[in-house]
């Protein structure tokens, strides 16, 4: 049997499915939308017979019954057991921007088309916590545009053999919720806040004044310096897993100071050491 690669995507109504089903496609996976569960098995044994050039599938599953439940799992426990590269990615995002979706489509919820739409919301939410908690990946696309939604899954999912590993580090602000799509997690709310500073505030991490601010506490120059031994140590052991992303998250209160600042200073020394290092900033336009 030849390696076959599955990526099964579901997750709430509004956070993105279709379109991340749609990325797939352009990443050269085969993507099929809604297909039975109960199809799961043989459709995967087709696609790995000999002579066959389907390699990476995506397949997109809507499963809003709990009556579904048990014929989904045990489909995929037997493709776990017939040995197939498999992962269940799961799609959700926070109830305000789902109902905010939903509104400015002007498309009901399909578990509650004559309710309001946060009541649908909230149900499926609960329907589908198993299936939630059986996932391998979970993404939440509250704050993802469509391009960068597709910025991530292409991180995720695409092979770069020979090519070294990519380091995001990602300033967010814990007030703001905890991201999903990292793989290590520093809180900085320890330091000094720039916040508190009337010349400081309206500022991010990204200014100089700042970031002068922040230095100024030996604390916040040992925590780089720790962090960044840490990191060192790590690196070795990501890269002799293949991994070719691992996002590193830093966060503080309201993601516009400290955790910028800090994030900012330590791609400086993770690109000095010759990785490719991409900075992505959460939580630094919000108030």
């Amino acid at each position: 049997m030849q390696a076959l690669r599955l990526v099964i995507i579901s997750g709430l109504s509004g956070s993105g499915k279709s379109y991340a089903l749609k990325c797939f496609e352009d990443l050269g996976f085969f993507c099929v939308d809604n297909l039975p569960p109960a199809l799961l098995p043989k459709f995967a044994e087709l696609c790995a017979q000999e002579g066959s050039e389907i390699k990476n599938i995506a397949l997109g599953i809507d499963i809003r019954e709990r009556a579904f439940f048990g014929d989904m799992f045990s489909n995929l426990d037997r493709l776990k057991t017939a040995g197939y590269v498999m992962e269940l990615l799961f799609l959700e995002a926070r109830d305000d921007v789902l109902v905010r979706r939903f509104s400015e489509s002007r498309r009901p919820h399909p578990l509650a088309p004559q309710a309001p739409i946060l009541e649908g919301v909230q149900h499926e939410r609960q329907a589908l916590g198993e299936l939630r908690r059986r996932a391998d990946r979970i993404l939440d696309t509250s704050d993802f545009t469509v391009h960068e939604l597709k910025a991530l899954l292409a991180r995720y999912y695409t092979q770069r053999q020979g090519q070294p590993l990519t380091i995001t580090l990602l300033s967010f602000g814990f007030k703001h919720g905890l991201p999903y799509d990292v793989d290590l997690m520093f809180d900085v709310r320890f330091l000094k806040n720039p916040n508190f500073v009337p010349e400081l505030n309206p500022l991010t991490g990204e200014d100089p004044a700042v970031q002068a601010y922040v230095f100024e506490d030996p604390d916040a120059v040992a925590l780089v310096a720790h962090l960044g031994a840490l990191v060192k140590f790590l690196l070795p052991l990501v890269e002799r897993e293949r991994r070719s992303y691992w996002t590193i998250g830093i966060g503080c209160t309201g993601g516009r100071h400290r955790s910028v600042a800090i994030a900012c200073r330590l791609r400086e020394s993770f690109a000095s050491w010759g990785y490719e290092v991409e900075l992505r900033h959460r939580d630094i336009a919000k108030p």
